[in-house]
């Protein structure tokens, strides 16, 4: 998990959506280990080409507003080697529940080698509710990228 945010990183914010993340994938049977970040292009394309190289699932929280400093989704899409639309429109569409303003969010998903990179919001309750909406697609997602392609008799391949 990695947050990513100019005020966590100098110690004067809280890291609220990192917390509550960390509390949400544990619950979900994910071991966690955190790293952060300011918004800063090359010490998040850095970060996460450290972090995809070890981890099977990166989800990073922050940057994806239209804020002058948000440059989180430009930097993944510079590591990325493929996007998962899908994804980032599970992701706004259950934020459109809360609030009509979830699509403004430029959160997004891919892939960089086997590990998938999901970029969530910076607040907590758009970080947790964007993971909640993504944890039924995970573990699949997660068991594709492994090489498990094969889905069994009956099962349909064309996704």
């Amino acid at each position: 998990m990695l947050t990513i945010s100019d005020g966590v990183a100098a110690g004067t914010r809280q890291d609220a959506s990192g917390d509550a993340l960390a509390d949400r994938l544990s619950a979900l049977g994910y071991a966690i280990e955190r790293g952060l970040v300011p918004d800063e292009f090359a010490a998040i394309v850095a970060e996460v080409t450290v972090q995809s190289a070890r981890c099977r699932l990166l989800i990073a929280t922050g940057g994806t507003g239209l804020g002058p400093r948000d440059v989180t989704p430009q930097a993944l899409r510079d590591v990325l080697d493929y996007e998962i639309p899908g994804f980032g429109e599970v992701m706004r569409a259950a934020g459109r529940g809360s609030t009509p303003l979830a699509d403004l969010s430029r959160s997004l998903a891919g892939v960089k080698g086997r590990s998938l990179i999901v970029a969530v919001p910076g607040s907590p309750s758009g970080a947790t509710e964007s993971l909640d909406a993504l944890a039924p697609l995970l573990e699949h997602a997660l068991e594709t990228l492994g090489g498990h392609t094969d889905h069994g008799p009956g099962e349909d391949d064309a996704a």
